[in-house]
């Protein structure tokens, strides 16, 4: 009988525990996490911040006595696995002070990614907060709750959602973002300045293009960001200058980094080190797109290697994981902001020759009640073949134009296949033309 022990209890290493079980029912399977829950959700943590989800423990799907009990998966919370011996074939944990160790046939490491903390003066002082786990939540309201002014130091993903929540408690943000734009992994420019100008609307003070240098403390505390430009006063900072893979325990066991610097994994989630295999947000993929390596840590693609690591740990090479396209959804208020494939510069840096085409339409029929304007963005290459999308719009929906382009790039679809794309139609959810085949067709030159 097999033993399989995983380390990391979050979105892939509970995929990978949960196909294990459903492919070796006789299988010894030990989950390992470092924290109080299990199957969480860490991109609901700003929601929870707000106050929009009001109980921060819902963002966990099962509980750990749950799982264990329907999934018959040893779990293990507040379990800090420290260390790995690939000779020996032993992971060692500490649990409550005490010391243990546990032998594995296979290993499963979905450590995840952790928060980047720049090595800039002050960064040390107490009130600077960077947002990692569901766990985190208590600590986050209650360092928050006397604050008036929050720095926020990152325009990525993380800083313009914690941004929201911060306006949502009724806290002046300033956000500080080193790039010439926000969300500078996922967006163009062109978009970009479309988020900003949403931002400032809200009332966001926005610093973009502005480094920060030094992190100023008044009474043992943080108060102010110092940057390239002017000093600014602060209650609190939120660090979102991004993560990097967790990939300490990997190395140990024996795994090589690849050249993303995450964990270098086949399409059977297989390390470099023999039985090890590594899932999620620290191991790298492969674009589908380029053929390339990258790094894009999200969740759906967590999930689903978390599935190939696990299968194949029980069955080997029972399944394999294909890599991404980079899809990715994120919102700020009323505004819904999505992107998959490449970007302009991502583009040009490949030396891809492309045509682009940028319009503007609605989400609904232009006589529905309710529509909400929308931007999309195409790419192409010369012979056709869609790069990418990016949209904004005010409404929801369009989150799934980012899913219907995300397929039709996976799958190489040119701009003439998306236009015969037979999408679906009524007043309620798109205009006749729907917007992707309206730039399908700007994006072919008058050739459609």
């Amino acid at each position: 009988m097999a033993r399989v022990v995983i380390i990391g209890g979050g979105a892939a290493g509970a995929s990978a525990a949960a196909r294990a079980r459903r492919l070796d029912p006789n299988a010894e399977i030990v989950m390992i996490e470092a924290g109080s829950m299990i199957t969480h959700a860490p991109c609901g943590i700003p929601y929870a911040v707000s106050g929009v989800v009001a109980d921060y423990k819902s963002l966990m799907t099962y509980s750990p006595e749950e799982f264990e009990k329907e999934r018959n998966i040893k779990v293990l919370v507040n379990a800090r696995a420290v260390d790995v011996d690939p000779d020996k074939r032993t992971v060692a944990v500490v649990r409550g002070g005490r010391g243990e160790t546990l032998q594995w046939d296979k290993l499963i490491v979905a450590t995840g990614a952790r928060p980047l903390v720049p090595r800039i003066p002050g960064v040390e002082l107490p009130g600077i907060l960077t947002v990692r786990l569901p766990d985190d939540v208590p600590i986050l309201k209650s360092e928050l709750a006397g604050a008036s002014t929050v720095g926020v130091v990152g325009g990525g993903y993380i800083g313009v959602e914690m941004a929201e929540a911060l306006l949502h408690l009724g806290k002046k943000v300033v956000l500080f973002e080193m790039m010439d734009r926000l969300l500078p992994a996922a967006l163009d420019a062109d978009m970009a300045s479309l988020v900003a100008d949403e931002m400032k609307k809200r009332g966001v003070e926005l610093h973009l293009g502005e480094k920060v240098v030094e992190f100023r403390g008044s009474g043992g505390r943080v108060s102010a960001v110092v940057t390239e430009k002017g000093e600014y006063r602060v209650d609190k900072v939120i660090l979102a200058v991004g993560v990097k893979p967790d990939a300490d325990l990997a190395l140990k066991a024996g795994a090589k980094l690849g050249e993303t610097g995450a964990v270098a994994v086949n399409e059977y989630m297989e390390t470099a080190a023999p039985d090890v295999y590594a899932a999620g947000d620290v191991a790298e993929k492969v674009h589908r797109l380029t053929g390339r390596k990258v790094w894009i840590p999200l969740a759906p693609s967590a999930n689903k290697e978390g599935q190939v690591a696990g299968g194949n740990a029980v069955k080997g090479r029972a399944l394999r994981f294909p890599g991404v396209v980079g899809t990715a959804v994120t919102k700020f208020f009323d505004l819904y902001i999505a992107r998959t494939g490449l970007g302009e510069e991502e583009a040009q840096r490949l030396g891809i020759k492309y045509d682009k085409a940028v319009i503007k339409a609605r989400t609904k029929a232009q006589y529905y009640p309710g529509y909400a304007p929308v931007h999309v963005k195409m790419l192409a290459d010369q012979s056709g073949r869609i790069l990418g999308v990016q949209a904004l719009g005010w409404d929801h929906i369009v989150a799934a134009y980012a899913d219907i382009a995300a397929v039709a790039i996976e799958r190489g679809a040119t701009i003439e296949d998306l236009f015969f794309a037979d999408i679906g139609y009524m007043p309620a959810t798109a205009p006749v033309w729907h917007p992707l085949i309206v730039a399908a067709r700007v994006l072919s030159r008058g050739k459609l």
